[in-house]
C-alpha cells in the first residue's frame, strides 16, 4: 500500500475535528492537523485522538498547507500520496478511499472531489461560492480544455507531482492555482463527486462579505495569471 499522508488546515475547529479525524479510514498513515493560530481548543482535541499537529501562526489556508508540506519534506520515508482535507466536516472524511483510488489504481496524478448539487446538503454552499465556482471552472474550460467542474478542497496528489507544482499561494487562492498548474504541467486529473455537508461552526472565508470577496478577487487573479503567461 502507497504511504499515504493527510494534510488539515484548521483555524478554531473545536467541535469539528475530533469528527474528521475519527472518520478517516485506516489506510491513512499519518494525519497532520495545522492549527492556524487556532485560540480554543483544536489542538487539543486533535492530539487527544493521534494526529501530529503543527502550528502556522500566520493566517491564510494556503499558509497551513505549506506548513504541513514543510514538516512531510523533513521525514525520511516519504509519502507516496497526499490528501487535503478541511477540518470543519463539511466532507464525508471516509470518502477519501474513493478520492485516492483513481491514484493507486489507475496511476492519475491528482484528484479533485467535486462537490455536486445532487449530492450537497441544502445550504451546505452559498450563492458566492456556488457562482464562484462556476465561474472559475468556465473560465479554466475556456482558456485551458479543463474539465474541472469545482474548487473542491478535498483532494488528494502524488507527493512527487505536489512537489513539482511548487506552490506558493498563501491564502484563499491555494485550490485553484494547484488546479492551474496541475493543467499547465499536463497532469493527469480527475473529478469524483463526493458527499457535501453543512459545516460544524461559521465558515471563515464563504461566511463572511469580506471573506467572499477576497477569495473571489484571488482566484480570478490566479486564472488571468495563468492565462495570459
Amino acid at each position: 500500500m502507497p504511504i499515504i499522508k493527510v494534510i488539515i488546515p484548521a483555524f478554531n475547529e473545536e467541535d469539528s475535528i475530533k469528527h474528521v479525524i475519527n472518520d478517516i479510514p485506516d489506510i491513512v498513515d499519518e494525519v497532520i492537523v495545522v492549527s492556524n493560530n487556532s485560540t480554543d481548543n483544536t489542538e487539543k482535541n486533535a492530539k487527544g485522538l493521534g494526529a501530529t499537529v503543527l502550528v502556522e501562526k500566520q493566517k491564510g489556508y494556503g499558509y497551513a498547507c505549506l506548513k504541513g508540506m514543510d514538516y512531510i519534506a523533513q521525514q525520511e520515508k516519504k509519502a507516496d500520496i497526499i490528501v487535503f482535507l478541511d477540518g470543519d466536516y463539511s466532507d464525508y472524511p471516509e470518502e477519501l478511499v474513493k478520492i485516492v483510488n483513481p491514484i493507486i489504481e489507475d496511476d492519475v496524478d491528482f484528484v479533485v472531489g467535486a462537490r455536486v448539487k445532487e449530492l450537497r446538503e441544502k445550504g451546505s454552499m452559498t450563492l458566492p461560492q456556488i457562482f464562484g465556482n462556476w465561474l472559475a471552472t468556465s473560465l479554466m474550460r475556456l482558456f485551458f480544455r479543463s474539465t474541472f467542474t469545482d474548487l473542491g478542497p478535498f483532494r488528494a496528489i502524488k507527493y512527487s507531482k505536489l512537489l513539482d507544482l511548487k506552490m506558493e499561494d498563501k491564502t484563499y487562492g491555494w485550490t485553484v492555482e494547484m488546479q492551474l498548474k496541475a493543467l499547465k504541467q499536463k497532469f493527469t486529473y480527475r473529478e469524483i463527486p463526493v458527499n457535501y455537508r453543512n459545516r460544524i461552526g461559521v465558515s471563515k472565508v464563504s461566511g463572511t462579505i469580506k471573506g467572499a470577496i477576497f477569495a473571489g478577487v484571488k482566484i480570478l487573479w490566479w486564472i488571468f495569471k495563468y492565462s495570459f503567461k
